[in-house]
């Protein structure tokens, strides 16, 4: 970091080290850093666009670059024509909250081959707090995801659900045969991404032993993925019950994906709004999604797979009703979820439709 030496990082220091490591630690951490076999960056925080201020020679082998190539350049080089929306909304929500995350990504090498990579975003702040660069480190995953072939990689992801969720199989069945994609990555990753949000609230659901969760614990746990400090949630400790959660947690992932990649979230001056309430009598409750700073898209807009799935889990997984108006300010979704026990899903979602070409995960379709 020769250049910024008057900086005082803020970090950890080594976990262990002799009186002689620690006056050479910086020399020693330089060497590390570019000895290691995992690949590596750094980040300037400080300047447009996170330029790459440091990249080590694990790194360059990895994507095949020379250091002339990718000093100063901002790390979207390694994006491509596979590499899901959906990933990097996550890296931009992390980045503009600065915080940790790990995401799995496909990634381009400078020859144009595809490589699956897990990185792992850390930020590194002054002494003052300020945000000064981001550490990056990523581990290959090709040769994993080549092992596990495609099929067998969805079947595992299916199998990991446990056998008392048959309703929620019935949803993936669903998202496999309806989910539309050119491109075989990413049909996976969009088949991916829905089953992780399933599968995230059936982590939730056993933690809590399948009995009551918390409906903003549900909200935030698929909602923060995305979410940067442009989000807002307000409203009271409501407690639903299993049933709900698996359908609700697909219509929270679907609304924030949208929000992420077309809404609110994807333009600098939006902003979501999520609140919740018992309904009359304290039978069910509602909940208002609400994004303020976006366009309504135009009428002649097709109805995407998102639009298709949140519906069909609000009115007939659910049973209950789903509004929503857009206005100068953007867009309002009001949903009304009912108290009454839920059947077990009837193959509702299976009989909607989705025409060719409709954009993966978008509810942006006229009013």
């Amino acid at each position: 970091m020769t250049g910024h030496s008057r900086e005082k990082l803020h970090g950890d220091l080594p976990s262990a080290s002799s009186k002689a490591a620690s006056a050479d630690r910086k020399e020693l951490a330089a060497i590390a850093f570019e000895r290691t076999r995992m690949p590596m960056v750094v980040t300037d925080a400080r300047k447009p666009d996170l330029p790459i201020a440091l990249a080590n020679k694990a790194f360059l082998e990895l994507t095949g670059y020379e250091s002339q190539e990718v000093l100063g350049r901002n790390c979207r080089f390694l994006q491509g024509p596979a590499t899901s929306p959906i990933a990097v909304a996550e890296i931009h929500a992390a980045i503009a909250g600065e915080r940790e995350v790990s995401v799995e990504i496909l990634n381009y090498k400078k020859s144009g081959e595809q490589f699956w990579n897990r990185l792992h975003l850390s930020p590194i702040h002054g002494d003052d707090g300020r945000i000064l660069y981001f550490f990056g480190s990523q581990i290959d995953m090709t040769e994993y995801r080549r092992i596990e072939a495609l099929e067998a990689s969805e079947h595992r992801l299916l199998m990991e659900v446990d056998h008392r969720s048959k309703n929620v199989l019935a949803i993936v069945d669903s998202i496999v045969r309806l989910s539309n994609a050119d491109d075989p990555a990413l049909y996976a990753a969009a088949i991916q991404h829905r089953v992780q949000a399933l599968a995230r609230a059936h982590t939730l659901l056993a933690a809590r032993r399948w009995t009551s969760i918390s409906l903003e614990e549900l909200i935030r746990q698929q909602v923060t993925p995305f979410a940067t400090t442009r989000t807002f949630f307000s409203g009271p400790d409501i407690k639903m019950p299993a049933p709900f959660v698996q359908p609700l947690a697909l219509v929270f992932h679907e609304l924030a994906v949208n929000a992420a990649h077309h809404g609110a979230l994807a333009v600098a001056q939006g902003r979501l709004s999520i609140s919740w309430k018992p309904g009359p009598s304290g039978a069910g409750f509602s909940i208002r999604w609400q994004e303020v700073g976006v366009d309504a898209p135009p009428k002649s807009a097709k109805r995407g797979f998102g639009t298709v799935i949140v519906g069909a889990m609000v009115e007939k997984q659910l049973k209950g009703h789903l509004e929503k108006t857009w206005s100068d300010e953007g867009l309002l979704i009001d949903i009304e979820v009912p108290s009454a026990p839920l059947p077990l899903y009837n193959g509702a979602l299976a009989a909607q439709t989705v025409e060719p070409g409709d954009r993966q995960g978008d509810l942006s379709d006229g009013p």
